[in-house]
């Protein structure tokens, strides 16, 4: 088995596979998909909390 690798853009549910390697594929492929994590830009509540957590006078947990 051979391996290529490629970053593209799914359109439409649809991977284009570009045309420099189309002629070296078969009609049968195996796919696997990598997802590139995107960087978490805003924290919700209890993030927040976490990391600052509110100091309470006569608070007893």
């Amino acid at each position: 088995m051979q391996a290529i690798e490629f970053e593209t853009t799914i359109e439409n549910g649809i991977i284009k596979i570009p045309r420099q390697y189309l002629k070296n594929l078969s009609n049968r492929v195996r796919v696997i998909v990598l997802v590139e994590q995107m960087p978490q830009t805003t924290t919700n509540f209890t993030d927040r909390l976490l990391a600052h957590p509110v100091r309470a006078k006569a608070f007893d947990p």
